[in-house]
């Protein structure tokens, strides 16, 4: 009896021992997975961002993919294209001569260019104080360097002095609103004749080509007409 009461006197302790053991167990490995699940939380910020910049990386990759494939088709359109207008024109060279025959005609009945402005046009591009005027000056045109000066009459009275090397051209005409140079002279146009100065080439002593700005006048179709040295001038000249 001694015997059977220390045995279940044994097994009494070692069930209320195997109680609290257990507990301590589960404490155990409930501290172990917080653990765990703490180091898990530490780590996949920097996983998330890893996976991120995976994404954009095979994003950017495949955006080029398609721009190369893009490009590629492009220019096999481009080559079937230029091939089949080639191949159209070897198998109809008739077609293809008789477009050029218009072309041809077209272009040797095509008049001389003109570089005249037109009456439209000057109308926009060469009007002074809503006037009109008759001439446009050329690509040639300069302000001399030298002072020249002009010295008018009055039958036998002297006028005073003008000096005309201010300016590349300078109007002479009845028409005081637009002219430089006023002529009140019944026999005078509106728009008689102009003074222009000129870049133009000539000639050296050596055989050399220079460069000087001569004066020009020029008759703008007047009714009278203009003189030089007792001898008329040409008209647009």
């Amino acid at each position: 009896q001694e015997r059977e009461d220390h045995c279940r006197r044994g097994n009494e302790e070692r069930k209320q021992r195997h109680p609290s053991e257990q507990e301590h167990r589960r404490e155990r490995s409930g501290d172990r997975d917080r653990h765990r699940d703490h180091s898990d939380r530490r780590k996949n910020p920097s996983d998330r961002a890893g996976a991120r910049g995976h994404e954009r990386e095979r994003e950017a990759q495949n955006l080029r993919e398609q721009q190369a494939e893009r490009e590629f088709y492009n220019e096999r359109r481009r080559e079937h294209r230029q091939n089949a207008e080639s191949s159209g024109a070897e198998q109809n060279p008739e077609l293809r001569q008789a477009d050029n025959k218009p072309k041809d005609k077209a272009a040797a009945n095509k008049e001389k260019p003109s570089f005249e402005l037109s009456g439209a046009l000057l109308e926009d591009t060469n009007t002074f104080r809503g006037v009109v005027i008759k001439y446009s000056e050329p690509p040639e045109a300069r302000i001399p360097k030298k002072r020249w000066r002009l010295y008018p009459f009055k039958n036998d009275e002297f006028l005073p002095v003008m000096y005309i090397h201010r300016q590349s051209a300078y109007l002479l005409g009845r028409h005081r609103r637009i002219a430089d140079i006023p002529i009140d002279h019944p026999s005078c146009s509106k728009q008689h004749a102009v003074f222009q100065y000129r870049l133009v080439e000539y000639t050296r002593a050596d055989g050399t080509v220079g460069r000087r700005v001569r004066p020009y006048i020029i008759d703008l179709g007047s009714g009278n007409g203009t003189f030089l040295n007792n001898q008329r001038i040409e008209p647009q000249r």
